[in-house]
C-alpha cells in the first residue's frame, strides 16, 4: 500500500484534504441534494479520508480524543494534534 509510505505530515497533508473535500462537497450537496455524482464522489472522499485517519492513528497515536478507546496514555502524555508540527 503506497499510503504506508507517507510521513508522517504527509499523512496529516492527506487527511486535511479530504477532510476539506468533504466538507466541500457537504456543501454542494446542501443545495443539490439529487445529484448522484457529488454523493458519490462525498462517500468515496469520506472512505479515504477515514484510511488515511486510520493508518495516522495506528502510526503516531489518536487525532481525536474520541478515538482513544484504548490509547488513553498515548492522548494524555503525547502532544496534542495542535501541538504537533506539521512542518
Amino acid at each position: 500500500m503506497e499510503e504506508e509510505k507517507l510521513n508522517k505530515e504527509a499523512l496529516m497533508q492527506k487527511i486535511m484534504e479530504y477532510k476539506f473535500a468533504i466538507n466541500d462537497m457537504a456543501l454542494f450537496l446542501d443545495t443539490n441534494p439529487c445529484n448522484s455524482n457529488a454523493l458519490k464522489k462525498h462517500n468515496e472522499y469520506a472512505e479515504k479520508y477515514q484510511e488515511y485517519k486510520e493508518l495516522y492513528e495506528s502510526k503516531f497515536g489518536p487525532l481525536c480524543i474520541d478515538t482513544t478507546t484504548n490509547s488513553w496514555e498515548k492522548w494524555v502524555y503525547e502532544p496534542w494534534p495542535w501541538e504537533r508540527s506539521i512542518r
